[in-house]
């Protein structure tokens, strides 16, 4: 049943008109996830003690402030600072606060390291993601249609197509992971060339010479470039 599920997110994403219908995928889940932190999940104790615990990382928390729930972000950042008050408390110089010495603090700095490194959205996000990479291959080996579907999507950005390429040597094999990745580096290759000449004849249009010619298709190429080389996901802006 699990896996009937997450069929679902990956062939919405891969039916977009998007230059990595993966980039879709994660950003899709990353936005149903903030609206789950911020919905109200925020008044839910055991949602809140892993919120409590992990935080938010830079990116995550300006996303969580735009969602304008000021009153479920305060609760979340009252009883998050709560939390680490109580735990630097205990190990601030062996629970000794005011009392600094040096050398004295490695728990404390640990502790520190892990909770600057963690994020509440990041880790729901990449659990969720990683399972519907999972369901690529799934369907690669047992939907006919999701076949054909994926080799006619726009390729991928730099950083799924390796994603692709990793997990279905570990998904895959024999005539199945050939295939798999042979249709993969073709649609990668001819697509990426496909949007770099649509950033080329962009250039052009800047040049008088070309100034009567009409733009094709390069009017959006910077952004579609952008989510080719730097997993820029843009669909909602469309």
């Amino acid at each position: 049943m699990a896996e009937q599920l997450y069929t679902i997110p990956v062939k919405e994403a891969f039916e977009t008109d998007s230059e990595c219908p993966v980039c879709v995928m994660k950003g899709r889940i990353e936005k149903e996830t903030i609206d789950f932190v911020m919905g109200p999940s925020y008044m839910e104790d055991d949602v809140r003690s892993v919120t409590d615990k992990m935080g938010f990382c830079k990116e995550h928390i300006k996303m969580v402030y735009d969602k304008n729930n000021r009153l479920g972000m305060a609760w979340i950042a009252k009883t998050h600072m709560d939390k680490i008050n109580k735990d630097i408390a205990k190990l601030a110089s062996n629970g000794k606060p005011g009392f600094m010495k040096k050398g004295n603090n490695e728990k404390l700095l640990e502790y520190l390291d892990k909770l600057n490194s963690s994020c509440y959205v990041c880790d729901r996000t990449d659990g969720t993601f990683k399972r519907c990479i999972d369901t690529i291959y799934m369907l690669w080996k047992s939907d006919d249609d999701f076949v054909k579907m994926y080799g006619k999507s726009k390729g991928f950005c730099l950083e799924h197509y390796g994603t692709l390429v990793r997990e279905g040597e570990k998904k895959l094999s024999g005539k199945k992971l050939e295939e798999f990745l042979t249709v993969t580096n073709k649609i990668f290759i001819d697509n990426m060339d496909r949007v770099r000449d649509d950033v080329a004849w962009f250039i052009n249009k800047f040049d008088y010479k070309y100034k009567d010619e009409p733009w094709y298709e390069a009017k959006d190429s910077l952004p579609r470039a952008m989510t080719k080389l730097n997993s820029y996901y843009y669909e909602e802006e469309k």
